[in-house]
């Protein structure tokens, strides 16, 4: 009998009671990794039985037992495991553990591109089974999970369809982010991290209370905006297919493409209030989009006694690796010309490099200050902390928030507000700390897991949680539903319009009032 034999090497390690947090010392452990199978055929005595699947552990506590067996088809059978796991560098604990091998038996399907999507079933589940944040697995046998996806794949024709039970297996975890991209959609997700994408130009969240695809911006010059579209359409079709269930980066993925294709989109038009008869299709030729996330203005005012006050307004649109070097020049060129106090829009931002995050918060804040927190499956709390950090300004500083600020933005707010920087003003925060390892597979497939969660500095949760606002502010007040727009050197008159602005220039004056008083 044909099979297919490789081997995991697992770790085990002693789990905290429930609620039980322990503080772990700044070790760094591997975690982004890329599971390596080390695949031959052999022969096999005495074979698996028919309908029967098999995974069988063997370590200090197992000697061999098998985990569990289910019912899956006939004829070949294979062994697969995974070895070596290996990756990125990251800032989580590592306990001590204990080394386990597992061998999984099934039977090899007849359908060529399915059995290699069978290997890649593998190599998913014993990625999420080491490293998943949830150690219960949403309180399910994972093992058993594994049998049964295998009995679904293995009647199939299609690898598109046996990718399907993977992500079915994967949505049982009850995390939508742990989720796996087929090699293709990888590839358009690698493109675009260093500030350059291959796209139409359009900035795309997901409206969190009805679940719609909004258009949040367009750059200004590229496909999108010469096509007319506008901030507040939705987006209801990509390429003829529904957007339904998809979230802001799923559908940018779609969009983004080589240069020189076309995609086609289909939008409701977002001045039309009834929503009825503003359905439009365009046709969207992918360019090279030099991204900059990063837009100004100066907002002046006169004082009582006549004094001209300046106030530096800095929207931040997403968080790419240019992101922090753009934020200090533009801080920089403000102070020169006499600004005294701040205002940083994060509103509608839904994160991006967390690196790039935590860049941006050390250009506010001075000394050792904590800027996250991290806590892994097994409660281990580690924070990370910056060393040395000089503040390019001291001045008042009030940050927006609201339900489109997520990721990263809610681990910059945090940041600021937790170590007393900044006021936060505006709605609360999406709720998205998690930490994702993202493994490309075997088969160029990537598998994103999230493998520990963010705390703020100051332990409050962030993941389903959010960032509470110092003060609540709502653009009804003032009939403005979404935040300027988003252009270079971006005109003050538009920006006093908006409400929560308002706020944030009351708040400042209110600290800059206490500052002077002491």
């Amino acid at each position: 009998m044909e099979m297919v034999e490789c081997s995991l090497v697992a770790t085990l390690a002693p789990r905290p009671l429930p609620g039980q947090v322990r503080k772990a010392l700044p070790r760094p452990a591997a975690f982004g990794a890329r599971a390596r199978l080390r695949v031959r055929s052999v022969g096999r005595e005495e074979p698996l039985h028919p309908q029967q699947t098999a995974v069988r552990a063997s370590g200090p506590d197992h000697g061999g037992r098998a985990l569990g067996q289910a019912a899956v088809g006939f004829a070949a059978a294979a062994v697969v495991s995974l070895t070596g796991f290996s990756g990125d560098v990251s800032p989580l604990p590592t306990p001590p553990a204990r080394a386990e091998s597992l061998t999984v038996a099934f039977p090899v399907s007849k359908a060529r591109e399915v059995n290699r999507v069978q290997r890649t079933l593998v190599e998913t589940w014993g990625l999420i089974r080491e490293t998943f944040v949830d150690p219960t697995f949403n309180h399910q046998d994972w093992d058993q999970k594994l049998q049964q996806t295998m009995v679904e794949i293995f009647p199939l024709k299609s690898a598109d369809a046996a990718y399907s039970k993977i992500s079915g297996m994967l949505s049982t975890l009850g995390d939508p982010f742990t989720r796996i991209i087929s090699p293709k959609e990888y590839q358009s997700f690698r493109i675009g991290s260093d500030g350059n994408v291959q796209g139409v130009g359009v900035f795309i969240n997901k409206e969190p209370s009805s679940g719609r695809l909004l258009v949040m911006d367009c750059i200004q010059g590229g496909p999108a905006d010469r096509a007319g579209i506008h901030e507040g359409d939705e987006l209801v079709e990509i390429d003829g297919k529904s957007v339904s269930g998809l979230d802001g980066e799923a559908a940018a993925q779609r969009l983004r493409g080589r240069v020189g294709t076309t995609v086609k989109v289909k939008l409701l038009d977002g001045t039309d209030d009834e929503r009825g008869g503003g359905l439009r299709q365009k046709e969207l030729s992918r360019e090279i989009i030099n991204l900059s996330p990063l837009s100004t203005a100066i907002i002046s005012h006169r004082t009582d006694d006549g004094h001209e006050c300046k106030t530096g307004y800095v929207r931040l649109a997403s968080f790419y690796q240019t992101a922090a070097a753009e934020m200090e020049n533009a801080v920089k060129r403000m102070e020169d010309i006499g600004v005294q106090s701040y205002i940083l829009d994060l509103r509608n931002n839904p994160g991006g490099l967390v690196k790039a995050g935590l860049d941006v918060a050390q250009i506010w804040l001075d000394g050792d200050e904590t800027l996250v927190n991290t806590i892994d499956r097994e409660g281990n709390v580690l924070p990370i902390n910056m060393i040395q950090g000089h503040s390019l300004t001291h001045d008042p500083l009030v940050v927006l928030v609201n339900e489109g600020s997520a990721s990263a933005s809610e681990i910059l707010a945090g940041a600021l507000h937790d170590n007393g920087r900044a006021i936060l003003v505006g709605h609360r925060t999406f709720g998205k700390g998690k930490i994702q390892s993202v493994t490309e597979l075997d088969d160029g497939s990537a598998l994103f897991i999230t493998v520990a969660k963010y705390l703020s500095p100051a332990l409050h949760e962030i993941d389903q949680v959010g960032i509470q606002p110092d003060i609540q502010c709502s653009p009804d007040i003032l009939s403005l539903p979404r935040a300027p727009s988003l252009r270079e050197n971006s005109n003050a008159t538009n920006l006093e319009m908006d409400s929560c602005i308002m706020v944030a220039e009351q708040a400042l004056e209110i600290q800059q009032s206490k500052g002077s008083a002491s």
